[in-house]
């Protein structure tokens, strides 16, 4: 991506967030960090010095709507990261709608809507939609059902967001990472009741280098899709 881009990113608080953000605030890059509240704003304006926020709580899509219609969006956007996500693991057999509803909103429905929203300024850049999926994207185990329909979703929304805008030059990534060392797997080994040990896992640094890797390819290809798996 030549020149200083612009991202909008989900999720910079933590995790594979905080590292991508983390790299394109380094080399320059305008950074408008999705918040869920104004205090969140607040300590991630403090994080990243010159950054941009955008409020909004992914966990209530129907309202982003009357929440971004009292802000400003920006004017340029040259990619959208959606990288924020909530995982609820249970059998079926217990999960209960709201369980289900939660899942599907801050996974799927609220990236949907962000897209929605942004889609024009997305167009005018020929600019880049990254989803950061997970490998229950593309598999679904046990107890791992809502999480995984979610993310099975948000593999549709990619697919046919790429065929749907690709005519107007807008590049879509799905990023499929498995374990990655950060504090929704402490949640995971904790919910499976197990230790956590996050030398054995994907380190978030090593998802931001693939992410980036997309961004920065010659406008001459795409990456659609990219799994990363633990290499230890």
């Amino acid at each position: 991506m030549a020149g200083m881009a612009t991202h909008v990113i989900t999720g910079a608080g933590s995790g594979i967030g905080a590292a991508v953000a983390r790299r394109l605030h380094a080399r320059g890059d305008e950074l408008v960090l999705h918040a869920r509240d104004a205090g969140r704003a607040k300590e991630l304006v403090a994080e990243f010095p010159g950054a941009r926020t955008l409020v909004g709580d992914l966990a209530d899509p129907d309202r982003l709507s009357w929440a971004f219609s009292h802000q400003s969006l920006p004017d340029r956007v040259d990619s959208l990261l959606h990288i924020a996500g909530v995982v609820d693991l249970g059998p079926v057999g217990d999960l209960t709608p709201k369980t289900w509803r939660h899942q599907l909103d801050v996974n799927l429905i609220a990236p949907a809507e962000l897209t929605r929203h942004l889609l024009p300024q997305l167009r005018a850049s020929r600019g880049h939609v990254i989803f950061v999926n997970s490998g229950a994207g593309l598999r679904a185990h046990a107890d791992w059902s809502a999480y995984a329909a979610s993310k099975h979703g948000l593999k549709a929304l990619a697919d046919s967001l790429r065929e749907e805008e690709h005519a107007a030059g807008v590049r879509v990534t799905s990023v499929y990472p498995g374990r990655t060392a950060s504090p929704m797997q402490v949640k995971v080994h904790r919910q499976e009741g197990k230790d956590y040990d996050p030398s054995r896992w994907i380190d978030p640094e090593s998802v931001a280098t693939t992410i980036v890797t997309a961004l920065d390819l010659p406008r001459d290809a795409e990456i659609n899709d990219m799994t990363v798996r633990p290499g230890r």
